[in-house]
């Protein structure tokens, strides 16, 4: 099918930026919060409040904002969501720094005074909060230890209004992207800048730009590089770039590859058991309405797969998968299950399909029983023991139910519920095979107050956790309430990175004009309007842990036995492998944990067993942790699991 680009739209800034603030799915969300602070306890599920300082919009005004052209692209109720918050926004004045000020100080007396309630080595604890030079709206685990973190460069400060360039064109709609090295801390020398590719979108206006790779989709390669695909072209309510680049972890450069066929705004990407990732989703470049149906595949068919550092992928094309993916919402959960298949499940209920990669085929899977929509919730593959995950949890993204339900073996289960419904959330796995939720909020730019107030319920801020037995109990409470664009990364020593939420970082940012120097990669000072808060689980308030001290640092191959050393044979009990996170807007699908059989004990060695196949284990980098008897894992060594080992 032939696209071509949407018309540009040549409107002054403030046109652009309040156009902005309509689209309701954009890349780029909530306000900021304020939270009285609450009494101790074990567990907290405060209701869902009232604040009078919610914007009061009324009907005329609704009618005033409503645009003919979106109702024909939307129909009526989503065009009236549009007026609504174009009907909020109007009116509203500065941003004053004491409000950012006093917003901050609320929510750390806050978090203090709740956590105190909680045991660290039961629920475990937020200990770290500290600036970063991105908002972290996407975020990638690499196996050099460092992360990630990909945005754009903000065209508001003022959290009440839309910061992201996601309806303007030209260049100011432009990506950035920079690496935190945990080993180096939290200050301005733990970060670098690694500004993508500059290019000259199709937008009629011949402004080169930092590619506008946000809203897009990621996984990662089997040599450890990360596959990046769509981002925001402009306008027309998400627009899709039709980029497709890689990051290059072991040179920390980026290579622009040739062009999809279509434009992806808001797409999913899986890599599968041959190495190869599919594209799914993602509005094109006209905008407005339902997904591409397209199926792309990367690298295209006739060129070989990345498994070595120096397998740059240079001109490497995608090409069409056979069959087409009808998702008619985006970020579809796409996950690779141990049959080898791709498993995609739609935000609509009845949108549940089942991908051959071999056959490139697509057959339907029972609807989801719930026949709800969810909105941005999460999804995760459960641990599978040594044969990889045979089953998914499809959990969170609706406010008024906290219904969990399982995917296994071509039907879906009810599972034990979380506290409360959510949306924005993210359910990531801990390297004991336990599962936490972090972050979430009642509604796209509403914490429970109201659209564009940013006064935030205190529950979306409450961590759950869950255990072997699928039971959930509620945890601590983060430092900033974070919903749409947050994320959360399992690092190789144990802790989760949380971040995201560009809206309510500007909201609680205690020197939104300061700057810092000293960053690599950056000629000049630089803002640093995100922030990073880092939790430890509680299996690190747990006594002593094992220690790795060595593992293979060629590739390993699949169901070959590979020796591994450490000076705590007494506490390894166990051997996991958990694949690195790589996510955004609530979906991840490169996350996994697969148990290794210890075949053999000889002093200070272990004699460890890959997973059988590919179809357990896609190739790629994963961290191995080993773990005592009671869960508490070592720091993790990374290895790489490959084919032709």
């Amino acid at each position: 099918m032939s696209l071509s680009p949407p018309r540009p739209r040549h409107r002054s800034r403030a046109s652009r930026r309040l156009s902005a603030v309509a689209t309701a799915v954009v890349c780029a969300l909530t306000t900021g919060t304020v939270l009285a602070a609450a009494a101790p306890a074990v567990a907290l599920v405060p209701g869902h409040g009232a604040d009078d300082t919610a914007p009061h919009v009324t009907s005329p005004r609704v009618q005033a904002e409503m645009r003919d052209d979106e109702v024909a692209a939307l129909g009526q109720e989503h065009a009236e969501e549009h007026a609504r918050m174009r009907a909020a926004v109007r009116g509203i004045g500065d941003y004053p720094q004491t409000t950012r000020t006093n917003r901050l100080k609320a929510l750390t007396d806050s978090q203090t005074t709740t956590n105190a309630g909680f045991d660290p080595t039961v629920f475990g604890a937020f200990n770290e909060y500290f600036p970063s030079p991105d908002f972290g709206d996407h975020v990638a685990l690499l196996p050099t230890g460092k992360v990630l973190l990909f945005s754009f460069e903000r065209i508001e400060t003022n959290p009440e209004k839309e910061p992201a360039p996601t309806q303007t064109t030209g260049k100011e709609n432009a990506g950035r992207a920079f690496l935190w090295d945990p080993a180096q801390g939290s200050g301005a020398g733990a970060f670098k800048k690694v500004t993508p590719p500059v290019v000259d979108m199709p937008d009629g206006l011949n402004e080169p730009r930092p590619a506008p790779f946000f809203c897009s989709g990621h996984s990662f390669l089997p040599n450890g590089m990360l596959g990046v695909f769509g981002g925001n072209l402009g306008g027309n309510g998400g627009t899709g770039a039709k980029l497709s680049l890689v990051f290059d972890p072991w040179t920390e450069t980026w290579t622009r590859n040739p062009d999809m066929s279509v434009g992806r705004w808001y797409p999913s990407v899986v890599t599968g058991a041959d190495g190869r990732q599919l594209i799914m989703s993602g509005q094109s470049e006209l905008g407005w309405g339902t997904p591409t149906p397209v199926v792309e595949r990367f690298p295209a068919k006739g060129f070989p797969v990345p498994t070595l550092k120096s397998d740059i992928p240079k001109n490497t094309p995608v090409d069409r998968f056979k069959a087409d993916a009808p998702f008619s919402l985006d970020y579809p959960h796409l996950f690779s299950l141990n049959d080898g298949n791709i498993y995609g499940f739609g935000r609509q209920a009845g949108e549940q399909w089942k991908f051959d990669p071999v056959a490139e085929s697509r057959s339907d899977l029972a609807a989801r029983p719930d026949g709800r929509k969810r909105n941005y919730g999460s999804a995760v593959m459960l641990p599978g023991g040594v044969y990889g995950p045979d089953s998914a949890l499809v959990l969170g993204g609706d406010r008024d139910n906290p219904s969990t339900l399982r995917f296994s073996n071509g039907s879906w289960t009810a599972e034990k519920s979380r506290a409360f419904g959510r949306t924005q959330d993210d359910t990531i796995l801990l390297p004991d095979g336990k599962l936490m939720t972090v972050n979430g909020a009642y509604d796209i730019r509403d914490y429970g107050n109201g659209p564009y107030n940013p006064n935030a319920d205190l529950k979306y801020r409450q961590i759950e956790l869950r255990d072997a037995q699928g039971n959930w109990k509620l945890g601590p409470v983060q430092r900033l309430p974070r919903g749409y664009h947050s994320n959360a990364v399992v690092l190789p020593d144990g802790r989760v990175m949380v971040t995201g939420d560009e809206l309510q970082q500007l909201a609680n940012n205690p020197d939104i004009n300061g700057t810092v120097s000293g960053v690599p990669g950056t000629t000049g000072p630089i803002n640093m309007n995100g922030t990073i808060e880092i939790y430890e689980p509680a299996y690190l308030h747990q006594g002593n842990r094992p220690s790795l001290d060595r593992a293979p640092t060629t590739p390993v191959g699949f169901d070959k036995k590979f020796l591994v050393t450490t000076s705590t044979p007494e506490r390894a009990a166990k051997a996991v492998l958990l694949a690195p996170t790589t996510s955004t807007h609530s979906v991840n699908t490169s996350q996994r944990h697969v148990e290794l059989r210890i075949s053999s004990r000889a002093g200070n060695r272990l004699e460890l067993q890959a997973p059988p196949d590919a179809k357990a284990a896609p190739p790629g980098w994963y961290m191995l942790f080993l773990l005592n008897d009671q869960g508490v894992p070592s720091v993790a060594q990374w290895i790489q699991l490959s084919p032709s080992a």
